[in-house]
């Protein structure tokens, strides 16, 4: 395909014509604007909705913030939860419409991201119910719970051990800080308004492998132990305290196991919740008969050293789970960060099928990666590194087949359909001051992650939900929901092209039949031609990139499409 700034005269007067036609749609937009392009003031809050988007609702818990918001999916507010303190760090609401939380209670001793401490629950009013610490200068909880079907608390703690612990277990002294940070998932039976019994617990530092002194115990190759954990791999942070960092635990009631997200091992784990304490601090019992072990582990064969660095499939990541709905139930999904991903950080969202035999066990050839060499599917964007957070972040697969994605340093949630159109977009509008206004730039609008609950969640039972005003403050007239204008999928009778809208540099066109002849061009909202593009055809569902000469200013463009099937017009979005 050829691409030139200039195109002939005559070519150049058919477009021209054609523009002229919808030149009133851009006026239009003038007017109800009051000569201001509201679009590019468009910043923080709903900057898209398009056609197939879920029905319901979004719950998120800012970062900087004490406050939880549940949002429906025009951007507005339809309920709040006011905290006392900021999150540490998930948010969930229950079949009872009861939110439960965990909340950042500022521990000195463990000061790593992720940092919690307590878990508090509260009903739909927000008065408390229930709260519980797990929070001293030797353990504190951190980062993510999980509500089980009876009622009981999964909870992630870490756990201080001494460096003559750490060295008489194992670890090189030159991998040391002044102490050394394990994990331990323990579960919990609320009892009271504070109160909570440990019924079981599982501790990492059971089920310890190293290779470092063959006076010291368990000491052998990893390789020969894939069920085990090296005490030598890897690293902490900071001060090479904080080990493993695992940062999500999810609960699959089907198989009674739990997984666990450990970012500094670049790996899945999944354990047998089916055992007692003891058994869960030893090597058997339970339904896999392995006690505490690891059932399956994937993402880094490096760190049992059965493959090498280029082996690795996930790079720091976030909130891997069972998928609960729709024809993907039972595989897992993970927010794949892509920090130190080879050839460049990018995110992806990765789903995979670990593979189980007759017996119910998770299949592994000895000395080998546990499979799946590859995920069973995939998103990234078009351009990979257009779509990158390096840390904290969220997935959920929603039950009508859509992917709700959570950009989370970027504070910017996005729904994708089954072909991987965004369809749906929001940006958090709450930093540390509180609400930002309309069209300024969002700053410190983190987000560990958020989740949807479609209208017919039983936590919404006897709840009136009433759209309130969007969260940020002077918002803009224009709604999003009533107008085809900002959808993502533009739909033409006539040329049936797909794009990316908003674009930053790239605008990415995807056509649903072959085109020939094509003449491409971007003008902004008052008729300045930016951009000329010819193209002899565009191929069926092949992508096709153009790239403006310049980064544009934010605000409305018309891209005009015209060859031998006719010609379209887009609205697009500038960001």
């Amino acid at each position: 395909m050829s691409c030139s700034e200039g195109l002939r005269p005559d070519k150049r007067q058919t477009i021209k014509a054609a523009i002229m036609k919808y030149r009133s749609i851009a006026l239009f937009i003038l007017l109800i604007c009051n000569g201001q392009l509201s679009y590019a003031q468009r910043t923080i809050g709903l900057t898209q909705y398009g056609a197939g988007v879920a029905d319901g609702y979004v719950l998120f818990a800012p970062i900087m913030s004490n406050n939880t918001y549940l949002i429906d999916k025009c951007g507005k507010e339809v309920h709040r939860w006011a905290g006392s303190r900021k999150p540490g760090q998930s948010v969930y609401l229950l079949e009872d419409g009861t939110l439960l939380r965990p909340g950042n209670t500022g521990n000195s001793t463990f000061n790593a991201g992720g940092s919690g401490g307590i878990i508090e629950r509260f009903n739909w009013d927000g008065s408390l119910l229930w709260s519980y610490t797990i929070s001293d200068t030797a353990q504190c909880q951190h980062h993510d719970i999980c509500y089980l079907p009876n009622g009981n608390i999964l909870a992630i703690v870490w756990e201080k051990k001494s460096a003559a612990e750490a060295i008489a277990s194992g670890r090189d002294p030159s991998l040391l800080g002044t102490s050394l940070w394990s994990e331990k998932i323990v579960e919990l039976h609320p009892s009271g308004s504070g109160a909570a019994t440990i019924v079981w617990e599982w501790h990492a530092w059971d089920h310890l492998n190293q290779d470092y002194s063959s006076s010291l115990p368990s000491y052998d190759t990893i390789s020969n132990h894939p069920e085990l954990i090296n005490i030598n791999h890897y690293s902490g942070m900071p001060t090479g305290s904080d080990w493993l960092h695992i940062n999500s635990v999810a609960y699959n009631p089907a198989r009674d196991e739990i997984m666990l997200s450990v970012h500094n091992f670049n790996e899945i784990w999944i354990i047998d919740h089916s055992t007692s304490i003891a058994e869960a601090a030893g090597h058997t019992g339970g339904v896999r008969h392995k006690g505490g072990d690891l059932l399956y582990r994937w993402g880094n064969p490096a760190a049992y050293d059965a493959g090498t660095p280029a082996d690795k499939k996930l790079f720091g990541q976030h909130n891997a789970h069972w998928i609960t709905t729709g024809a993907d139930t039972g595989k897992i999904i993970v927010f794949n960060n892509g920090q130190g991903r080879p050839g460049g950080n990018y995110s992806s969202i990765d789903m995979l099928t670990p593979p189980v035999d007759g017996a119910g066990d998770y299949s592994y050839t000895p000395g080998s990666p546990y499979l799946p060499v590859t995920a069973t599917w995939s998103y990234s964007a078009t351009t990979p590194g257009d779509f990158y957070a390096m840390n904290i972040s969220g997935v959920q697969r929603l039950s009508n087949g859509n992917t709700l994605i959570c950009n989370g340093p970027a504070g910017k949630f996005f729904e994708i359909d089954a072909s991987k159109n965004i369809v749906w977009e929001y940006i958090n509008p709450v930093n540390n001051a509180g609400p930002m206004t309309q069209g300024t730039t969002p700053t410190q609008n983190l987000v560990f992650r958020c989740l949807h609950y479609d209208a017919s969640y039983p936590g919404f039972s006897g709840h009136t939900l009433t759209p309130g005003a969007p969260i940020e403050l002077s918002p803009l007239a224009e709604d999003l929901c009533s107008t085809t204008a900002s959808n993502l999928v533009q739909q033409n009778a006539d040329l049936k092209i797909t794009t990316n809208n908003p674009f930053s540099e790239t605008i990415v066109l995807t056509s649903a039949i072959e085109l020939t002849d094509i003449n491409i061009m971007l003008t902004d909202i008052t008729g300045h031609t930016v951009a000329v593009w010819e193209h002899k055809n565009i191929a069926v569902g092949i992508p096709l990139s153009l790239y403006p000469k310049n980064i544009l200013p934010h605000g409305i463009y018309l891209l005009t499409i015209a060859g031998k099937q006719g010609y379209s017009h887009i609205k697009l979005l500038s960001y």
